[in-house]
């Protein structure tokens, strides 16, 4: 199949969570399944691994006619093509810090229009991809492109077999503006009510109506997006019905214990040796008295209210009152960070928090943890607890999202799960499921070495991941 992922971010260039790593992943392993595959991004900067096409396209929005420029860039089996435009030309991808950029609906609509140009003119390997293809978009920011093709392309007899499909990342985002904006799209009229909501202009709402297939990142979140966390669109994406899909995302090969190289030791499922090396290690890295018989908890988050990082604050002074080691690593909230410090500080010999980020750390409080805590409010998918399984750190989890489908709470009856997941969001839920992993860990060990086994065998690859959505990006093609 000929496909073109389409988004506001594609990893490594361009990255500012899970969309970015979710565009840059799953076109390798499509590539790798034999597929023909192009993702088309903003150039925000130069990028030196990639080539000006010396292709040009106009595009004719909010009044003026824009020239855009390709460049292009194959990277294990994929076309990377990034529209240049100075529009794109600033210090972040979608605003500073007085806020978002002003024109971003300009920015986004026109990257929609290029990115369909960018498919019948740049050569890759030699040729366009060409107009039979599935274009899958991604978020608000590329949700005009099914308008762009319906209002446009397809009445001028171009496109008629291209397949479209809208991937959500995170419905709480919808790019909404004011309605005297859509005179500046260069549509007809006719066309409002497809972005139409509330009498502004809505550019997810566009694309959940008018895609022919809608991808959430995990089937949890796919059915709560047709309620409270549709954040307002959950009438129309409940509309979608049976269009409406879930596909989990995959963990990047650089989660590894096996292989990575930000840890001290490498082991796997069945030889856990390893792991107890990466957690002196770690203990020792962050000045904590190197016990193995104490049990070391781990969370990296971005502090913001959805990660539900204010429940760890809640539980701490019950957690403290117990022989443990609590790590955590993160940066947002001010509020949040001062628990962190407060924490290192009124637990000297139990706690470290650490304020900002640090890659090669998280790896190794993934690797030398024994738990990872994960009490998110909403979670469309969830990576860390799926990095956690890997590692053997068993998750405590919220049941939300991707961390419900992903999280099996353990049975001791059955001897089944993979961790703990609580339902309730409150604090009480999550001292109790808190409270039975460590009982476990601490009186069970041959459950708990179950426990970390299954996780560690689950397959959450990029290959699974991606022959779900090939089946649906069949499905997208006009019939």
């Amino acid at each position: 199949m000929n496909i073109a992922i389409v988004a506001a971010e594609v990893a490594p260039w361009s990255k500012t969570g899970g969309l970015g790593d979710v565009c840059g992943a799953l076109p390798k392993a499509l590539a790798a399944l034999g597929h023909h595959v192009m993702t088309v991004a903003p150039r925000y900067k130069e990028y030196p691994d990639a080539w000006d096409t010396g292709v040009r396209a106009t595009v004719h929005l909010f009044g003026h006619t824009h020239e855009v420029a390709y460049f292009h860039a194959k990277v294990d089996g994929v076309h990377h093509v990034f529209v240049d435009h100075p529009s794109f030309h600033r210090g972040g991808i979608y605003g500073d810090s007085q806020g978002p950029y002003g024109d971003n609906l300009f920015r986004f609509a026109l990257l929609s229009r290029a990115a369909i140009e960018a498919a019948a003119r740049v050569p890759l390997d030699g040729t366009p991809m060409g107009e039979d293809l599935v274009f899958h978009v991604n978020d608000w920011h590329t949700g005009l492109l099914p308008l762009y093709l319906e209002a446009v392309y397809r009445p001028a007899g171009r496109f008629v077999n291209a397949g479209t499909v809208l991937g959500v990342h995170n419905a709480g985002h919808h790019g909404s503006g004011p309605a005297h904006d859509f005179a500046g799209l260069d549509v007809s009229a006719r066309w409002w009510p497809a972005v139409d909501f509330d009498g502004r202009l809505n550019p997810l709402k566009c694309g959940a109506t008018l895609a022919r297939k809608i991808v959430a990142v995990s089937p949890t979140y796919a059915r709560e997006i047709t309620g409270p966390l549709g954040f307002g669109l959950e009438g129309v994406f409940a509309a979608r019905g049976a269009d409406l899909l879930g596909v989990l995302n995959g963990v990047d090969d650089a989660w590894d214990p096996r292989t990575d190289r930000h840890i001290a030791a490498h082991f796997d499922a069945e030889d856990l040796s390893g792991k107890a090396t990466c957690k002196a290690a770690l203990q020792t890295e962050l000045g904590l008295p190197v016990r193995a018989e104490v049990p070391m908890l781990g969370v990296v988050a971005r502090l913001d209210h959805q990660k539900g990082i204010d429940l760890v604050e809640a539980a701490a002074p019950w957690l403290m009152r117990h022989d443990v080691q609590l790590v955590l690593l993160g940066s947002g909230s001010s509020a949040l960070e001062t628990f962190f410090r407060q924490a290192e500080r009124t637990w000297p010999e139990k706690a470290r928090g650490w304020v900002g980020f640090n890659e090669g750390l998280a790896h190794r409080i993934e690797a030398g943890a024994d738990l990872f805590l994960m009490p998110s409010r909403f979670e469309p998918c969830g990576l860390n607890q799926m990095y956690s399984m890997r590692y053997g750190t068993v998750p405590v989890v919220h049941a939300t999202g991707g961390l419900a489908d992903t999280v099996q709470t353990f049975d001791p009856l059955s001897s089944r799960g993979t961790g703990w997941a609580f339902k309730s969001f409150s604090a009480e839920a999550f001292v109790e499921a808190l409270g039975w992993a460590l009982y476990t860990w601490r009186t069970h060990p041959t459950a708990w070495r179950g426990i970390q086994v299954r996780g560690m065998t689950q397959d959450f690859s990029w290959e699974r991941s991606a022959r779900a959505y090939v089946a649906i990006y069949e499905s997208a093609r006009p019939k």
